[in-house]
């Protein structure tokens, strides 16, 4: 289930309002003491996040569903999907959903019966500093809990329902309001380097709008010297003489990538002309697919 982005908080009766975090989204199945975790577009995960796997499977329930976001926190408690891709500290799961539980399926339940059988289920919350924990409700009202995410820094909160059932794709029963701006784009090429950096100097940017790929900008920050090896390795197997985008920019030296690869990128705005201000380049997603990156617009 994923939420659709609105411009504006809002307080609404029956809804709660969840801390967004930044990470990313995984689903964990046990059965007995077996533990699988799966990304979004269904890779397996178990591996990459070892303690992850082993605190669900500490859980006292002999078959578990759960739906939440791996994450890696600063100092200041925040989460960063940056600090996650290098893995600074130690992951952790916060759960915000229970699917399944001793074999009763929960997912035509209300969100209100799932959030009590996650509560009976996970019984740390964050402040405990465990490995897996309730997600964070951060007001009860919508108006107050939006102002406190932008007080502490939150990327932002999570709207929902609470009487909607679980509902695959994306509904209006989870709304998100942003206060970080972070999204996914397509990397479509990139330019050659200039002065002392190596390999690259900038991606070229694009997201799917009304079925065409159409160019964003560029990002030029947020790499290492580490990462911008890594990432030109990366490009290799993509690249191509064409634009995918439909208004390449009249620029020189730069190499074209089929759109392949999806990036997580924190910026300022997006202009009316489609152009990103102030981008800065997070980390590579590996799941999410670019048939799914749409030009970010909220109701």
């Amino acid at each position: 289930m994923l939420p659709a982005l609105v411009r504006k908080p809002f307080d609404m009766p029956g809804w709660v309002f969840e801390e967004k975090y930044d990470g990313a989204r995984i689903l964990a199945y046990k059965e007995g003491s077996s533990v699988t975790l799966l990304s979004r577009n269904a890779k397996d995960r178990t591996e990459s996040f070892p303690n992850i796997a082993n605190a669900v499977a500490n859980l006292q329930n002999d078959t578990l569903l759960l739906d939440g976001e791996v994450v890696v926190f600063d100092r200041q408690g925040i989460s960063r999907f940056q600090l996650l891709q290098e893995l600074k500290a130690e992951p952790r799961y916060a759960v915000f959903d229970c699917l399944y539980r001793d074999g009763v399926d929960l997912r035509d339940a209300a969100l209100a019966v799932r959030r009590t059988a996650l509560e009976k289920t996970v019984k740390a919350s964050f402040k405990d500093g465990a490995t897996v924990f309730r997600s964070v409700i951060v007001a009860p009202n919508g108006l107050t809990a939006f102002k406190l995410a932008e007080r502490r820094g939150f990327e932002g909160i999570v709207a929902k329902d609470m009487s909607a059932p679980y509902i695959e794709g994306r509904s209006a029963s989870w709304l998100k309001v942003k206060v970080r701006q972070e999204d996914e784009f397509i990397i479509v090429g990139f330019t050659a380097p200039a002065g002392s950096r190596e390999y690259f100097g900038a991606l070229l940017l694009a997201a799917f709008d009304g079925g065409q790929l159409r160019y964003l900008g560029k990002v030029g920050t947020g790499f290492t010297q580490k990462s911008l090896a890594r990432l030109f390795l990366a490009f290799q197997p993509y690249v191509t003489k064409n634009a995918a985008v439909v208004d390449p920019p009249r620029e020189k030296n730069v190499t074209y990538l089929s759109p392949r690869l999806v990036a997580e990128i924190a910026y300022q705005e997006l202009t009316a002309d489609h152009r990103l201000r102030q981008p800065v380049f997070l980390g590579l997603r590996d799941d999410k697919s670019p048939q799914e990156i749409m030009l970010p617009v909220a109701r």
